[in-house]
């Protein structure tokens, strides 16, 4: 049984097959509904792009949730030419990424419990400077998803499995449970079994928004209470979440193949994307599971994670990619922040 419905467009013409080399520029060809195809991962390595970040020159860094091989953070430029790759500690699943005010760069290692840190510059011997302990990892039945920093330079990371917002505090480094709640957690039927995931703040810091992806919500934290109250509802697989300047949320619909804005009552105002098959390279058309997201430039990049997650064999798309994409959705200045 197919865990989503698709909107597969019948009649597509043909379309031309990239030259360029595995890791190096897509053309920008509109994959679906104005998304262009920003990057490919590189051959050999490892698949299924998760978290995303994006640096104040423009380049977009993008992490790896491989179980069969050694992952890494690519860093690709604002052409989408791959320019270096980032070593994981061996036994890492990277997920969120996210940048502090001085640029160093942070990973969410979900296998692990942990919470890297890298300083520019980055190059292919970059390791980690800092190994923040937050908890025990996928064997402790917690799974470390997404980043966020607050104003005075705390970093929160969500727990997927056991429904908790731990805190970082910088420079530091003292851990604690910034929030926990039974809201946060996946529960027993939810699909894709995690909890809570994406997190941004709002402009004034008096909230915390978290998606819960099992749930297919946006919940929201208040920062001064820590009272979890529900915020949008109905969001196939809400994954990554970003404000944009006019202050909307954009989210991740990993089950719907798109993604979508919501106004400051949790109405979806716009929608974005959709998946269109996978091409003769094995690379999706269009967005498919997308993961994470981030604003750079004008535009909002999204992984495109691809992870199959039943056990049953042909009832995924997922299963026929072996390419892996990152996708750019221009948006205009006023919608960027």
């Amino acid at each position: 049984m197919s865990k989503r419905a698709r909107k597969l467009l019948p009649g597509l013409a043909a379309f031309a097959v990239a030259a360029a080399l595995a890791g190096g520029p897509m053309p920008a060809l509109a994959d679906a509904e104005g998304v262009v195809r920003f990057a490919t991962l590189p051959k050999p390595g490892p698949g299924f792009p998760e978290g995303i970040a994006a640096d104040a020159a423009g380049n977009i860094y993008v992490s790896t949730f491989d179980f069969s091989t050694a992952n890494a953070v690519h860093v690709f430029a604002p052409d989408g030419r791959l320019q270096t790759s980032l070593s994981l500690p061996a036994g890492s699943a990277a997920l969120g990424l996210e940048f502090d005010a001085a640029g160093a760069l942070y990973v969410a290692d979900f296998a692990n419990g942990n919470v890297l840190q890298y300083t520019p510059p980055f190059n292919a011997g970059s390791l980690p400077e800092r190994t923040f302990a937050v908890c025990g990892g996928v064997g402790a039945g917690c799974g470390l998803n997404a980043l966020a920093f607050d104003a005075a330079g705390s970093l929160y990371v969500s727990d997927s499995f056991g429904g908790n917002v731990f805190r970082i505090e910088l420079p530091g480094g003292a851990v604690s449970t910034f929030v926990a709640d039974e809201m946060l957690k996946p529960g027993s039927h939810g699909f894709p079994p995690f909890g809570a995931n994406g997190l941004a703040f709002d402009a004034l810091g008096t909230n915390l928004y978290v998606a819960n992806t099992a749930d297919d919500r946006i919940l929201k934290v208040n920062v001064a209470t820590k009272n979890v109250t529900t915020f949008a509802e109905s969001i196939n697989g809400a994954d990554g979440i970003a404000f944009d300047a006019a202050g909307r949320l954009w989210v991740a619909a990993n089950q719907g193949d798109e993604v979508v804005a919501l106004n400051d009552q949790g109405r979806i105002v716009e929608r974005r994307g959709s998946f269109d098959g996978i091409d003769r390279r094995g690379a999706p058309r269009g967005l498919l599971f997308p993961a994470s997201l981030v604003f750079s430039r004008d535009s909002l990049y999204v992984t495109n994670l691809a992870l199959p997650l039943t056990p049953a064999a042909g009832d995924e798309p997922e299963e026929d990619v072996t390419t892996f994409t990152v996708s750019r959705l221009p948006l205009g200045s006023s919608r960027t922040r």
